[in-house]
């Protein structure tokens, strides 16, 4: 097992979009950045591809790269999983927190589990979503941005590779049920 952890912050700006976890969110302002700027899902992408030892997102996606301006998080969030399958990681589970004195976001936390649960393709059990504030201390308790924190756990599908050829088998079988293999 292999567990990563993901930070984001972005700058809440005018005439922007609030997308976080892929929803969009009804807010007179939006979050700054060369993506859509999901700080959600940017952060769990970082733990992902810190638990799979694949470096973080700037080394995937960077922003220097006219391809993903403009991009959905999302979208980066589905590649994300590809390169985790090649990896022979899977995702056990995802807990992440958003950090924002404003909007209040609890109304949106469902769909926001069901979005990034389908672009991983994984149950939306193993995606647990908070959203807390700062009590008004701090850029993002003073409405200036947005943060989010993420941790996950990924098993590596080596641990359960087994050897299926007929040899394999009678050798891996002691005989004490009785059955052959």
């Amino acid at each position: 097992m292999r567990i990563g952890i993901g930070y984001d912050v972005h700058k809440l700006v005018e005439d922007r979009e609030l997308i976080i976890g892929g929803v969009t969110i009804p807010y007179e302002k939006g979050l700054m950045g060369h993506s859509d700027a999901d700080v959600l899902v940017h952060a769990i992408m970082d733990a992902l591809l810190g638990a799979a030892a694949l470096g973080d997102i700037g080394r995937h996606f960077p922003d220097t790269d006219e391809a993903y301006k403009g991009v959905s998080s999302i979208e980066l969030l589905k590649r994300v999983k590809e390169l985790l399958e090649d990896n022979l990681y899977m995702v056990e589970n995802i807990d992440a927190t958003i950090i924002a004195q404003k909007p209040k976001l609890s109304t949106y936390i469902s769909q926001m589990v069901k979005t990034i649960a389908a672009s991983l393709d994984i149950r939306e059990d193993q995606v647990n979503i908070k959203a807390t504030t700062e009590e008004g201390l701090g850029f993002t308790g003073q409405g200036h941005g947005i943060a989010a924190k993420a941790v996950c756990l990924l098993e590596s599908m080596m641990n359960y590779q087994v050897d299926v050829t007929p040899d394999a088998r009678e050798k891996n079988c002691n005989g004490c049920c009785g059955r052959k293999l």
